[in-house]
C-alpha cells in the first residue's frame, strides 16, 4: 500500500522497456525496426518507416517485416525508399534519433552505389497521359536501352 502512495516501485508505463532514465532508449539490445530505420536517419520520419514496412518495402534478414518487430545487432535490413534499395546491417540498436555522425556508426551500409545522372535518364520517361507508346517510341526506347 505504500507504493501506492508514494508511486515508487511501479512500473513508468512508457510500454518500449527501455526506463526513463537520461541516457536510456539509445541503446538496447534490440529496438523497433520502424523506430530504428528513422532513428538511423533512412528516412525522415517514423511515420514514413512504419507505412514502408505496411507496404512491405522493409526486409529483416530476407523476411518482409512489420513495423514492431524487432532488429538486433547483426540483422540485415533491406529497405526499398525514394527509388533506391538500401542495404545495412545493424552494428547498434537505437531506439532515439541520434546525429548523422552516431548514426553513421550504428549500421554498416552494404547498398549499391545510387545511380548516376546518366543512368538516371537514360531511363525512357514519358508525358503523364501520353498514352501508349508507338511502334517508333518503342524502337527509340530499344535503341536507347542498347537492345
Amino acid at each position: 500500500m505504500a507504493d501506492h502512495a508514494t508511486g515508487k516501485g511501479a512500473s513508468t508505463g512508457t510500454g518500449t522497456g527501455t526506463g526513463s532514465s537520461a541516457g536510456a532508449g539509445t541503446e538496447t539490445g534490440s529496438a523497433r525496426v520502424d523506430a530504428w530505420i528513422w532513428s538511423v536517419r533512412l528516412t525522415k520520419t517514423r511515420s514514413i518507416a512504419a507505412t514502408a514496412c505496411r507496404a512491405g518495402h522493409v526486409k529483416v534478414n530476407g523476411e518482409r517485416a512489420k513495423p514492431a518487430q524487432s532488429v538486433k545487432a547483426g540483422d540485415e535490413v533491406r529497405l526499398f525508399h525514394a527509388g533506391r534499395e538500401r542495404i545495412v546491417v545493424v552494428k547498434r540498436p537505437v531506439t532515439k534519433r541520434v546525429g548523422a555522425p552516431v548514426a553513421a556508426e550504428c549500421f554498416v551500409d552494404n547498398s549499391p552505389p545510387p545511380p548516376t545522372a546518366v543512368e538516371a535518364a537514360a531511363v525512357g520517361i514519358r508525358d503523364r497521359g501520353a498514352g501508349r507508346p508507338t511502334k517508333r517510341d518503342r524502337r527509340e526506347l530499344n535503341t536507347l536501352r542498347g537492345r
